[in-house]
């Protein structure tokens, strides 16, 4: 009897739907508000290990590539439009905090940034990667911009991810025996980001706490 499928789990995704449910958790996560929960750094880098075989479970690397950024680059131009025809109403609505505070980061990224530097570095960046996509549709982001730069960061990171975890299971023979622990140390490495930035602005809020009033 097939197991029930766990949304939080890559294997579990890949074991009932394979390829297509790289697509779909791509696609919900970078468009759809309501996948800011999927596992896309850990479902890319554990697809593209499951590419070199020896395992229960055998993906075509080809396959998967396609899948991830077919998944990624249509996702992210599906949020655009959410976000252009009233996306800002949808995000004031949502008591979910890490929905919040990705919110809160990724205006910090198109601030700090500008258009294309953020949008990129929004893909490598849990949470924030689903809500920079509808809030480049309220920024008013040029329709002839956000393209290019979604396309950009799109394939660099479900690229980079797949074939990270492909070079990983052939040079590691029965790397798929370890693919928890595997799995464990790449959504650690993948929080890093979001921890510096936290981080940052615990320090920057002490710095302006203790700093004299004018």
């Amino acid at each position: 009897m097939p197991q029930a499928l766990n949304p939080l789990d890559a294997t579990s995704w890949l074991t009932a739907l394979g390829t297509a449910g790289v697509f779909l958790v791509l696609f919900a996560e970078t468009g759809l508000l309501v996948g800011f929960f999927l596992p896309g750094d850990s479902l890319l880098f554990t697809a593209g290990l499951l590419c070199t075989g020896g395992g229960s479970i055998h993906l075509a690397l080809f396959g998967v590539l396609a899948s991830a950024a077919a998944g990624a680059l249509l996702g992210a131009q599906a949020g655009y439009p959410i976000g252009r025809r009233g996306g800002r109403a949808l995000l004031a609505r949502s008591r979910n905090r890490h929905l919040a505070e990705g919110v809160a980061r990724a205006e910090e990224l198109l601030a700090r940034y500008g258009h294309g530097k953020a949008i990129v570095l929004a893909r490598f960046v849990p949470v924030v990667r689903t809500v920079l996509n509808p809030l480049a549709g309220i920024a008013q982001v040029p329709a002839r911009t956000f393209p290019l730069w979604q396309i950009a960061g799109g394939l660099a990171w479900t690229v980079g991810l797949v074939l990270g975890g492909y070079a990983l299971g052939a040079s590691i023979p029965d790397v798929d025996h370890y693919l928890l622990p595997v799995i464990g140390v790449l959504v650690v490495v993948s929080l890093l980001p979001v921890a510096w930035e936290v981080l940052r602005i615990r320090r920057r809020a002490r710095t302006a706490a203790n700093s004299p009033q004018g």
